[in-house]
């Protein structure tokens, strides 16, 4: 009985890394064929995300009424992602698109904003500081450049998530080929043992 249980859990486990290395793997490869349906494709996931989590997030404000005292923030914050995501499908893709340029550039202005801040910090306590500083500058510059550059800014993000997708995919598919070959070397030092 535990034997058949473990053998299942195997097996699921090994047709999981399978499949989702293969579909991980032709999703970054397709997001480097087809860069312009990609980024339409981006656009409509981000719109989707924000109309789900908003629509969530009031169902679980509503619920919680009886439990939590502010349970009006999290149905303010889900209608504010519901209403994002009615608009992000009415004006699509370019809302969906500047909400990512703009959440990108914002995020390397803040990183490198604190790590200057940081270098700042670090030098008025006699440490070495120069490292942070100069990743500080490098990503404000970045953050001034993505905002000033938009469609340099979607590659980007786009070929992040494809090389993301394509290392993920060898990753699982080696996890796969790995987890085969264990039980090979298993069942073969299993079998002299029996016999």
């Amino acid at each position: 009985m535990l034997s058949d249980a473990l053998h299942r859990a195997y097996n699921r486990t090994r047709s999981g890394l399978l499949v989702r290395g293969l579909i991980a793997l032709a999703l970054g490869i397709f997001i480097l064929a087809r860069p312009l349906e990609s980024v339409a494709a981006f656009a409509l996931v981000i719109a989707v995300w924000a109309l789900v989590t908003g629509i969530a997030q009031i169902a679980d404000g509503l619920e919680m009424r009886s439990i939590l005292p502010h349970w009006w923030l999290l149905v303010l914050s889900g209608v504010v992602s519901a209403g994002f995501g009615i608009a992000a499908f009415y004006y699509y893709p370019g809302l969906s698109l500047t909400f990512a340029v703009v959440w990108a550039s914002y995020w390397l202005l803040l990183s490198g904003f604190f790590a200057i801040y940081a270098a700042i910090l670090e030098r008025r306590m006699g440490m070495p500081w120069a490292w942070s500083a100069v990743f500080g500058v490098i990503s404000a510059l970045a953050g001034i450049y993505a905002i000033a550059a938009p469609p340099v800014t979607l590659a980007a993000i786009m070929g992040l998530m494809s090389g993301f997708a394509i290392v993920a995919g060898v990753v699982l598919l080696f996890g796969f080929f790995k987890l085969t070959t264990a039980h090979e070397r298993l069942a073969d030092a299993v079998q002299p043992a029996k016999a």
